[in-house]
């Protein structure tokens, strides 16, 4: 793979966020429908849409030759770090009820983690600009 110039840990990681996706999703779709009201499960749904999104993203990104090894590294710690931050806290407010605890003061973590995401797309935008 490495000849090729694909990073095998990015397409990995980028399976894996979407395989995470879709568990849960089936569990926001199911699971969570007696749990919480719709606003919740609206909630959890964008988690999902966009850890999915991602996903998808990181997976073009880990097979994107054209750019360098080091931006596409770069690109990808952000949107993972971004899905961790902005899904993950929209998982856990939405199921703070549900586990017992108190988790409204992590909420913060959500635009940060919405922030990280918009840095790797313009950091995917300067390097595709870059492209010669």
């Amino acid at each position: 793979m490495k000849e090729m110039g694909v990073n095998k840990t990015i397409l990995i990681a980028g399976a894996i966020t979407g395989l995470v996706a879709v568990l849960l999703g089936a569990f926001g779709a199911h699971g969570l429908k007696n749990l919480v009201d719709a606003e919740s499960i609206n909630s959890f749904t964008t988690g999902v849409r966009y850890q999915m999104y991602h996903a998808i993203v990181c997976i073009i990104l880990g097979n994107m030759v054209v750019l360098e090894a080091s931006s596409r590294k770069r690109i990808f710690y952000f949107f993972m770090g971004g899905i961790t931050l902005f899904s993950g806290s929209i998982y856990l407010l939405v199921l703070d009820d549900i586990l017992g605890i108190s988790l409204s003061g992590i909420g913060f973590i959500t635009p940060l983690g919405g922030f990280l995401l918009i840095i790797g797309w313009i950091l995917l935008i300067i390097s595709l600009i870059k492209i010669k």
